[in-house]
C-alpha cells in the first residue's frame, strides 16, 4: 500500500493545508510531517525529514511545498534513492513519473495556482513508471 508523506516550509504552508484537504476528499491517507503553522522555518529541515520517510519503501511517495519548489527539491535529492521532481506543468509531472520514477513531487506555492497544484498531484499519484529503457537510466542515478 502506498504511503504518502507531505511537508512544507512557511511559504508553502497554506498550499500544503489545501493539498491535505484534497487528499482527504479523494480518500487518500497521508502523514503530515509539518510544520504546524506558517511561522518561519528552514526548508531543508522538512525536506530531509520527508526524504528519510519516503526512502524507507518503494511504495512511499512525498509531496513537498516551498515558495519556489527548488529549495525542497535540492535538499530532498541529496538522499540516496530519492528522485524528487520539481513540477511546473502537466507534462513535466507526467514525465517525472513515466521516465524518472520520481518518488517526491516538489511544488512552488509562489509559482503555481492551487488548481494547478491539485492537477499535478493527481497526475503524480496516478501515473506509473514505464520501466523498460528508462529503468537502466534510473539505475544510473
Amino acid at each position: 500500500m502506498k504511503k504518502i508523506f507531505i511537508s512544507s516550509d512557511h511559504a508553502g504552508f497554506k498550499l500544503k493545508e489545501d493539498i491535505k484537504k484534497l487528499l482527504k476528499s479523494i480518500k487518500l491517507n497521508f502523514k503530515d510531517l509539518g510544520p504546524v503553522n506558517d511561522n518561519r522555518v528552514d526548508y531543508p529541515d522538512y525536506a530531509h525529514k520527508l526524504a528519510k520517510k519516503v526512502k524507507v519503501s518503494k511504495n512511499n511517495v512525498g509531496i513537498l511545498v516551498c515558495g519556489s519548489g527548488t529549495g525542497m527539491n535540492i535538499a530532498a535529492n541529496k538522499h540516496k534513492n530519492i528522485r524528487a521532481a520539481q513540477c511546473f506543468s502537466t507534462k513535466s509531472t507526467k514525465l517525472s513519473r513515466l521516465h524518472n520514477d520520481a518518488n517526491i513531487i516538489t511544488l512552488g506555492s509562489r509559482l503555481i495556482s492551487k488548481k494547478k497544484a491539485f492537477e499535478f498531484i493527481k497526475i503524480f499519484l496516478n501515473t506509473k513508471f514505464e520501466g523498460g529503457r528508462h529503468l537502466k537510466r534510473v539505475k544510473k542515478i
